[in-house]
């Protein structure tokens, strides 16, 4: 993609030149998946996507804007380039508008593998139909989706910068449904050879068929062990805040807690693109090399992502987690990376007397946003421990919980894995075992 990518700026170059423009920049993006979806124990639906979009930003005396299209012939890379400037000339001029990046070098990541790339729908229908196979066996119903993608993504701008990147996704997720329960188990991986369908499937009609004819409970209080899927789905609700623009426009929690102690000791937590268990470029959305950043350690909050444009205000530094420009969010991290710790799932169960076993939360709403207060719901796979192992399904719960005080009430935490749950990007996360979790109603179903 870099040779077509250089070829297709040089035309905006010369198109912007035209009109006496020298400072642009161009993101070349392109995106090929396929998906292979399946309900009551059969595939219904295979379809495959491909997507090119070229986006073009000019710079104009303190104004900026931005037009893209998904034609790459000339007569229209001119005519996009056109409309970016002239919506550029009728934007207001910001003081604060940062020139154009200059070249940086950038960490070097492989994240692309022929494997993925070459999936064919064949090869993913074989395997559904493995999974579907196990859950069958187990009497229930299975549904889900079996997904494959490739894209490239290039930035150049006129001072030089020339990044780009290339990514394959695998992604598979069933649901397995008995007559009162069901289970669930979800996984992504840039190499697809990384999935095992048919061991997810097992998963998922296992906690089916534990959690059939299930408890009810009384709301309240809990020790809760949470697989990794559960503590993305709700961790993962706050990194957003872990940004210098929403710091500086005070609609963070981290305000005034910058370098303080809010979690527990064993709480560690990074952004790190170069993780070997995380994906995404390199670099961020303007070129910017991403910096590996201690958000939380040891409980105390550290670093924050700085954006050009916020690292210029503060005196700071850019960490390399911006948005393309123009944007009203700032920057925030996207490699998130929590610590993890040296017991088991298993461990953690034979050491609660009396607990909770989450499989994933869903339905995640935020109710205090100062003070991370998130209600949601439990789903497909929820379970009472009694004596230090599972007894019993249980009617899901809503819970009424207060992050901060979450992860200061951590006990145990497992290794960590590459978790996929109802968040758009996976994360990096251990099992969680937490104390006084707070369920406040049995939900309906």
């Amino acid at each position: 993609m870099a040779d077509s990518a250089e070829a297709i700026f040089g035309q905006v170059v010369d198109a912007a030149r035209a009109q006496g423009v020298t400072e642009v920049e161009a993101i070349l993006a392109s995106d090929t998946s396929a998906l292979t979806r399946f309900a009551n124990n059969a595939i219904h639906q295979n379809v495959s996507e491909r997507n090119t979009q070229l986006s073009v930003r000019a710079v104009i005396g303190g104004r900026t804007a931005r037009a893209s299209t998904n034609r790459l012939d000339r007569e229209r890379i001119v005519s996009v380039v056109e409309q970016a400037i002239a919506i550029t000339r009728l934007t207001e001029s910001d003081s604060e508008l940062q020139p154009l990046a200059d070249p940086a070098a950038y960490p070097e990541v492989n994240r692309w593998f022929e494997s993925t790339a070459d999936a064919t729908p064949a090869e993913r229908a074989r395997a559904v139909a493995e999974a579907i196979g196990a859950v069958e066996a187990a009497g229930q119903t299975g549904a889900g989706i079996y997904s494959t993608e490739e894209s490239c993504f290039a930035l150049l701008n006129s001072r030089g910068v020339n990044a780009s990147y290339r990514e394959t996704t695998a992604r598979f997720s069933i649901t397995a449904m008995a007559g009162d329960s069901s289970g669930w188990a979800k996984a992504g991986a840039c190499d697809l050879r990384d999935l095992n369908p048919l061991e997810l499937a097992r998963t998922a009609a296992r906690k089916a068929s534990q959690s059939s004819a299930p408890r009810e409970l009384p709301a309240g209080r809990y020790t809760v062990i949470l697989e990794p899927a559960a503590v993305l789905d709700l961790a993962g609700q706050m990194f957003a805040d872990f940004s210098a623009t929403a710091i500086r426009e005070g609609r963070s929690f981290l305000n005034d807690r910058i370098g303080k102690k809010v979690f527990g000791d064993n709480i560690t937590i990074h952004d790190d693109a170069s993780h070997p268990l995380q994906s995404g470029a390199p670099f961020d959305g303007e070129g910017v090399p991403r910096r590996r950043l201690t958000l939380v350690d040891g409980g105390v909050v550290r670093d924050i992502a700085y954006c050009r444009h916020a690292a210029a205000l503060a005196g700071a530094a850019p960490t390399g987690h911006g948005f393309p420009l123009p944007n009203d969010y700032g920057e925030t991290p996207a490699n998130i990376v929590i610590s993890g710790g040296d017991s088991s799932v298993e461990e953690m169960l034979a050491s609660t007397e009396r607990g909770i076993l989450v499989t994933r939360f869903w339905y995640i709403r935020e109710v205090d946003p100062y003070e991370k207060i998130f209600t949601g719901m439990t789903r497909d796979g929820t379970f009472l421990v009694e004596g230090g192992r599972v007894t019993a399904g249980i009617r899901n719960f809503r819970f009424n919980q207060n992050l901060v005080e979450m992860l200061s009430n951590v006990e145990s935490l497992s290794a960590t894995a590459r978790a996929s749950g109802e968040e758009t990007f996976d994360m990096v996360v251990p099992a969680m075992k937490v104390r006084d979790f707070n369920f406040t109603e049995v939900t309906r179903f």
